[in-house]
């Protein structure tokens, strides 16, 4: 599991699941020719992405930054639509660091669709049970509200499996809220109505999660946005605001999606000055 330092913290990526989605839905209206050279992409026109929680403890909390694509809760439909080749390991992840699921105090969500919330529940007989079930799970109230009542477009991403059995440990916020000192979430919108990103900070370091806002290292140009973003923009707009900042600022970024980089830094030319990588070489030898 790849880690970064952040002042007197140490972000752990966990084992959350890949999937393949088509190219053209993951960069919008950007042809392909321009973005194929930053991302990799396969014969069928499909970008790997993974979707792995990051972990961090504060104060003695043992802390989650979104839940993974969750395990044995999808059809063999959804499985190949979706393109998903890896479901959740988050309890093997956890147990690397002699945790359960039960340890878990809080988790963040910046969003809930089924990619990110997923890992939240889990089949229990005939019904579906918390995987954290100790845990305080943060989102805007905005998101929470649209989990509750989707809308047309957003009932296929938004499944009452993945916030029924977890409706009462849900704590919403509006506009940002604080979490032990560390971490910040703010409202962006964009992605989806209620689509939220997340800071951490430690010392004099930060890191800035944009979540789906930013899902890869690809997406730095803040014109290229997802034809999957409700609201694109106000995407646009969240970039415009966040990524100048915290580049000038020296700020990480971290993600979620990135199957390539778990963390860098861009100088002001767009140049990578420092990185974590994901190491490919050991997903590919599991």
């Amino acid at each position: 599991m790849e880690t970064l330092k952040l002042g007197e913290l140490t972000l752990t990526w966990l084992n959350g699941g890949d999937t393949y989605l088509d190219g053209g839905a993951m960069f919008g209206v950007v042809p392909k020719p321009l973005w194929e050279k930053k991302y990799p992409v396969n014969e069928k026109n499909q970008v790997e992405l993974r979707s792995d929680p990051i972990f961090l403890q504060v104060n003695g909390k043992n802390i989650l930054i979104e839940s993974g694509l969750g395990r044995g809760k999808m059809t063999e439909k959804q499985i190949r639509n979706y393109g998903v080749t890896e479901q959740s390991k988050i309890d093997e992840s956890l147990a690397k660091l002699g945790l359960t699921p039960s340890d878990v105090d809080i988790v963040c969500m910046t969003h809930m669709h089924f990619d990110h919330a997923s890992g939240l529940t889990k089949k229990d007989g005939d019904g579906y049970a918390s995987v954290f079930p100790d845990a305080v799970i943060y989102t805007s109230d905005i998101e929470w509200d649209e989990m509750r009542n989707p809308n047309i477009r957003s009932r296929n991403t938004y499944w009452k499996e993945n916030w029924e059995p977890i409706q009462e440990q849900v704590q919403t916020f509006s506009k940002e809220i604080g979490i032990e000192g560390a971490i910040k979430m703010f409202h962006t919108g964009g992605h989806s109505a209620g689509h939220s990103i997340v800071t951490i900070e430690s010392g004099d370091e930060r890191a800035v999660h944009m979540a789906d806002i930013m899902p890869t290292h690809a997406h730095r140009n803040v014109l290229w946005v997802l034809a999957y973003d409700d609201y694109p923009m106000d995407s646009i707009y969240a970039k415009q605001k966040w990524i100048p900042e915290a580049i000038h600022s020296g700020s990480w970024f971290t993600f979620y999606h990135d199957a390539h980089y778990r963390a860098l830094k861009w100088d002001e030319d767009g140049n990578i000055i420092d990185s974590v990588k994901r190491n490919r070489t050991a997903a590919v030898s599991k």
